[in-house]
Protein backbone atom coordinates (compact mmCIF):
# COMPACT_ATOMS: atom_id res chain seq x y z
CA UNK A 1 0.00 0.00 0.00
CA UNK A 2 0.90 3.45 -0.82
CA UNK A 3 0.70 6.63 1.32
CA UNK A 4 -0.81 10.04 0.12
CA UNK A 5 -1.34 13.36 1.58
CA UNK A 6 -4.45 15.04 1.37
CA UNK A 7 -4.04 18.73 1.25
CA UNK A 8 -7.61 20.11 1.81
CA UNK A 9 -7.78 24.07 -0.25
CA UNK A 10 -10.28 26.84 -0.30
CA UNK A 11 -9.22 29.89 -2.21
CA UNK A 12 -8.56 32.98 0.00
CA UNK A 13 -10.87 35.00 -2.07
CA UNK A 14 -14.00 32.53 -2.07
CA UNK A 15 -13.06 32.42 1.92
CA UNK A 16 -13.22 36.42 1.80
CA UNK A 17 -16.27 36.75 -0.34
CA UNK A 18 -18.12 34.02 2.09
CA UNK A 19 -17.12 35.93 5.22
CA UNK A 20 -18.04 39.09 3.97
CA UNK A 21 -21.70 38.01 2.61
CA UNK A 22 -22.59 35.40 4.46
CA UNK A 23 -24.08 36.46 7.67
CA UNK A 24 -22.66 34.78 11.17
CA UNK A 25 -26.01 32.69 12.09
CA UNK A 26 -26.01 31.43 7.89
CA UNK A 27 -22.24 30.73 8.74
CA UNK A 28 -22.84 28.68 11.34
CA UNK A 29 -25.62 26.45 10.13
CA UNK A 30 -23.27 26.00 6.66
CA UNK A 31 -20.25 24.83 9.03
CA UNK A 32 -22.24 22.32 11.35
CA UNK A 33 -23.45 21.03 7.83
CA UNK A 34 -20.39 20.40 6.44
CA UNK A 35 -19.04 19.32 9.44
CA UNK A 36 -21.71 16.71 9.91
CA UNK A 37 -21.40 15.53 6.04
CA UNK A 38 -17.50 15.20 6.34
CA UNK A 39 -17.41 13.38 10.02
CA UNK A 40 -20.18 10.96 7.75
CA UNK A 41 -17.92 10.83 4.49
CA UNK A 42 -14.92 10.18 6.59
CA UNK A 43 -16.59 7.65 8.59
CA UNK A 44 -17.67 5.60 5.38
CA UNK A 45 -13.52 5.57 4.34
CA UNK A 46 -12.26 5.67 7.65
CA UNK A 47 -10.24 2.02 6.61
CA UNK A 48 -8.19 4.35 4.49
CA UNK A 49 -7.06 6.74 6.73
CA UNK A 50 -3.49 6.53 8.55
CA UNK A 51 -4.44 8.26 12.13
CA UNK A 52 -6.24 11.10 12.17
CA UNK A 53 -6.26 14.20 10.12
CA UNK A 54 -5.15 17.94 11.28
CA UNK A 55 -7.02 21.45 9.92
CA UNK A 56 -4.29 24.09 9.45
CA UNK A 57 -4.06 27.30 11.01
CA UNK A 58 -2.94 30.23 10.81
CA UNK A 59 0.28 30.17 8.38
CA UNK A 60 3.97 31.76 8.83
CA UNK A 61 6.16 32.17 5.89
CA UNK A 62 10.42 31.96 6.28
CA UNK A 63 12.36 32.59 4.04
CA UNK A 64 15.90 34.42 4.11
CA UNK A 65 14.95 37.87 4.75
CA UNK A 66 13.10 36.37 7.61
CA UNK A 67 9.33 35.19 8.65
CA UNK A 68 6.39 36.96 8.46
CA UNK A 69 2.29 35.77 8.53
CA UNK A 70 0.61 35.16 5.60
CA UNK A 71 -2.57 33.88 4.24
CA UNK A 72 -3.02 30.56 2.40
CA UNK A 73 -5.74 28.32 0.60
CA UNK A 74 -4.45 25.15 2.93
CA UNK A 75 -7.29 24.56 5.39
CA UNK A 76 -6.98 20.58 6.42
CA UNK A 77 -4.29 17.56 6.03
CA UNK A 78 -4.95 13.76 6.39
CA UNK A 79 -2.80 10.94 5.40
CA UNK A 80 -4.35 7.89 3.51
CA UNK A 81 -3.44 4.84 1.97
CA UNK A 82 -4.34 3.31 -1.39
CA UNK A 83 -2.96 1.05 -4.27
CA UNK A 84 -2.69 4.26 -6.14
CA UNK A 85 -3.48 7.81 -6.96
CA UNK A 86 -6.57 7.20 -8.81
CA UNK A 87 -7.59 5.30 -6.47
CA UNK A 88 -7.58 7.86 -3.65
CA UNK A 89 -9.12 10.32 -6.61
CA UNK A 90 -11.76 7.80 -6.25
CA UNK A 91 -12.38 7.61 -3.03
CA UNK A 92 -12.21 11.53 -2.80
CA UNK A 93 -15.25 12.27 -5.98
CA UNK A 94 -17.80 12.41 -3.47
CA UNK A 95 -16.10 14.28 -0.57
CA UNK A 96 -18.12 16.98 0.82
CA UNK A 97 -15.55 19.41 0.79
CA UNK A 98 -16.28 19.98 -2.73
CA UNK A 99 -19.48 21.51 -1.76
CA UNK A 100 -17.20 24.63 -0.88
CA UNK A 101 -17.60 27.07 -4.21
CA UNK A 102 -14.25 26.74 -6.28
CA UNK A 103 -12.58 24.13 -3.33
CA UNK A 104 -10.67 21.70 -4.53
CA UNK A 105 -8.01 19.15 -2.75
CA UNK A 106 -4.60 18.05 -3.87
CA UNK A 107 -3.30 14.13 -3.25
CA UNK A 108 0.35 13.93 -2.95
CA UNK A 109 2.23 10.18 -2.72
CA UNK A 110 4.71 10.12 -0.10
CA UNK A 111 8.16 9.41 -1.98
CA UNK A 112 10.02 6.42 -0.68
CA UNK A 113 13.36 7.77 -1.68
CA UNK A 114 13.36 10.48 0.89
CA UNK A 115 14.86 14.03 -0.19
Amino acid sequence: MKKFVIIYRVPVETMEEWKKNTPPEKMKEQGEKLGADMMAWTEKHKASFVGEGLPLGKNTRVDATGAKPVTNDMNYMCIVQAESAEEVTEMFKENPHFAIPTSFIDIMEVSKGGM
